[in-house]
């Protein structure tokens, strides 16, 4: 994994804490294109961070098990899910026996991994007719107070670049969007950005005078201190053997 993966580890209580979670369409989503309900299915939630999809899929019934290779996202996940398994591993190595499971699931994680590797592992632990299903959850820029921030956040990270998404070749995929919005404090909205592994990399201080300007753009825009964030949830979901 590379540093910037593991940068997460020393925030994992902020990534918790302050993170979005994922709306009930999307699991309704991930049900259709998979072709079964979550009820019942095995799974496994790789590079499961804190839990946070991890939990949502145990609460639409499905026996899952969480996949982390990080010590502090680690440590975090077991405070938050006490009842869900953990195993220690990534999607280039599955800790995980052959044909064991009904699905795969990568929130927010399949663009840490080596596809040459990770889309092997998948299809080894699948079963037949199995499924894997990728999603990102991302702030929607159709929203104009969204697409300034993402300009200016581009803008000042410019040199450390944004994680790609690339590296899906050789996958049969269905692609669906889902929307949804969340209103928080703008300090956890601010927090939510700081969790974000370019600003981890960059430091405390650095990012600290970065939100501290944005606290003052924002509080222009929402005086109240409340800030609705919009979202765009991407699915990306392949039936493997079928």
């Amino acid at each position: 994994m590379t540093k910037r993966a593991r940068s997460f580890d020393a925030a994992a209580a902020l990534y918790g804490a302050n993170r979005p979670g994922y709306p009930p369409a999307l699991f309704d989503a991930v049900e259709e294109l998979a072709g079964r309900p979550l009820a019942g299915a095995r799974v496994a939630d790789v590079g499961a961070g804190t839990g946070i999809a991890t939990g949502l899929l145990r609460a639409r019934g499905a026996e899952v098990v969480a996949v982390e290779p990080g010590d502090g996202m680690a440590d975090e996940f077991r405070r938050a899910n006490p009842g869900i398994p953990l195993v220690r591993g990534d999607g280039d190595r599955l800790p995980l026996a052959s044909g064991a499971f009904d699905l795969l699931t990568y929130a927010q994680a399949w663009h840490w991994t080596d596809p040459a590797r990770s889309v092997p592992e998948a299809r080894r632990v699948l079963r037949p007719g199995g499924a894997l299903a990728l999603w990102w959850n991302d702030l929607d820029c159709a929203v104009p107070w969204i697409a300034e921030q993402d300009a200016r956040i581009r803008e000042y990270l410019k040199v450390i670049g944004l994680p790609a998404r690339e590296s899906l070749e050789g996958l049969d995929l269905t692609t669906r969007e889902v929307r949804w919005s969340r209103r928080i404090p703008l300090d956890t909205h601010l927090a939510n950005q700081a969790s974000h592994s370019a600003f981890l990399l960059l430091g405390e201080a650095v990012t600290g005078e970065f939100m501290a300007a944005e606290r003052e753009r924002l509080l222009a825009l929402f005086p109240d201190g409340t800030v609705e964030e919009s979202y765009v949830v991407t699915l990306r979901v392949a039936r493997i053997g079928v």
